[in-house]
């Protein structure tokens, strides 16, 4: 019988009975025996206090505490308007599916670039592995046609001017000419020939290194972007229960700012105060029977933690036995199956376990 039960039936039947001096009592509006003589009220409450002590029970050892959950915050790392919300709370989700979305225009517009960006540098790092076009190597080969056949009459000039000299027709300064006009002419077909050759070569090494890093950059301005965008809509990381919904669609979101909350199936606990004189007796590991009001029968919980330093026992539990009491923070969890019976705020009351239970 608990505290408050004793002095509330006490108080009740000191004002309800009545004792004699033979010892008979008799509760309030029955007729008093023959000759029977009252005793004094004091009396009746002292018979009243013996009966009750006799018949009293100390109360089972245990302690006061609550449901506690570890509530997982869904934000996105950038700020914007939020344009659509897909639950609601008290949904169930499962992992990957979409919980919101914020404004992505400029994520759209940046995506864009950056794919416009790369296809260029891609391109002028491909351009430098080849040679030049077709139809530039066409033109060079055109004009060395014309220089080999300038060549040709230049060789038959130098030949017709040399054969004169020996006769004597034509000045030494005749045939200078021609040979000069010859020498010309071959040099003009040699620098044609190098022309077709560099034409079939590649650019040098260092410019296509160079392309090839530009298009590298390029390439991860693109995966920032694609990042970006992929975090203007963020969902579901884990199965869970939508706890609660912060903002409503249209309003803006700041970077990092929780738009809901996520109850994960394994995210509950029991949090409750042992005093100090009794923590040494609890270790990690050991089990726990978590009783609640409408949780039928007890539901075992293993200790998870235990504070390593105490405290003053928290407002929320409501005992005045626990008042002003140094006390230590210890949190069991259920098993998986039985988290479901517990709801976060729900007071506990709490008592040790010889063992696990099976």
């Amino acid at each position: 019988m608990t505290d408050s039960v004793f002095t509330h039936t006490l108080r009740r039947k000191a004002l309800v009975a009545t004792v004699f001096e033979d010892g008979r009592v008799i509760a309030a509006g029955q007729q008093p025996p023959p000759g029977g003589r009252r005793a004094t009220r004091l009396a009746a409450v002292l018979a009243l206090v013996a009966g009750l002590l006799a018949c009293g029970e100390a109360p089972p050892a245990g302690w006061s505490g609550y449901v506690e959950g570890d509530y997982v915050h869904v934000s996105s790392p950038l700020g914007g308007r939020l344009d659509t919300l897909a639950v609601r709370a008290g949904d169930r989700v499962r992992q990957g599916d979409t919980l919101f979305a914020l404004d992505a225009q400029a994520e759209q517009a940046a995506q864009a670039e950056a794919q416009a960006r790369l296809a260029g540098t891609e391109a002028q790092a491909a351009n430098t592995t080849k040679g030049r076009r077709s139809e530039e190597v066409a033109v060079t080969r055109a004009q060395l046609a014309q220089a080999r056949a300038q060549a040709a009459l230049a060789q038959t000039a130098w030949a017709r001017q040399r054969n004169l000299v020996a006769q004597g027709f034509v000045s030494q300064a005749s045939l200078d000419a021609a040979k000069a006009a010859l020498d010309q002419a071959n040099a003009r077909v040699a620098e044609l020939q190098a022309a077709l050759r560099v034409a079939a070569l590649p650019a040098r090494s260092d410019e296509t290194n160079a392309a090839q890093a530009q298009a590298e950059a390029a390439r991860q301005v693109l995966r920032q972007s694609d990042w970006r965008l992929a975090q203007k809509q963020q969902p579901a990381p884990a199965d869970a229960l939508v706890a609660e919904v912060f903002f409503r669609v249209g309003e803006y979101v700041a970077p990092g700012q929780p738009v809901l909350s996520l109850l994960p199936p394994g995210g509950v606990k029991a949090r409750f105060y042992v005093p100090e004189t009794e923590v040494g007796a609890l270790a990690t590991g050991q089990w726990v029977a978590l009783a609640c009001d409408g949780c039928g029968e007890p539901i075992p919980a293993r200790i998870i933690r235990i504070a390593s330093g105490p405290e003053f026992t928290p407002p929320v539990i409501y005992s005045n036995a626990q008042r002003a009491r140094l006390v230590f923070l210890v949190e069991a969890a259920p098993r998986p199956a039985d988290a479901n019976r517990l709801h976060p705020g729900q007071p506990l009351d709490v008592t040790p376990l010889a063992q696990e239970p099976k």
